[in-house]
């Protein structure tokens, strides 16, 4: 009878230790994905500001032809 007990808090114990690794995996992906989401929300920022930048050189460039057609 005491090597079921024996094997009852072992298995008990493998569970708890599973439990905590669990909590930390679950921990460690919400702080991946809220880095992943700073990084997208970053990423976007970026684009948008290079959108900007190349609307301007265009608009830019088409100001600076119609100046040299036309001075």
């Amino acid at each position: 009878m005491s090597n079921n007990n024996d094997l009852i808090v072992e298995y008990k114990e493998q569970i708890r230790l599973l439990k905590e690794e669990i909590e930390e995996l679950q921990k460690s992906n919400k702080s991946k994905d809220s880095a992943n989401k700073r990084c997208l929300q970053k990423l976007e920022a970026a684009t948008s500001d290079l959108e900007k930048a190349n609307e301007m050189i265009k608009d830019l460039k088409e100001t600076n032809q119609m100046l040299v057609e036309h001075p």
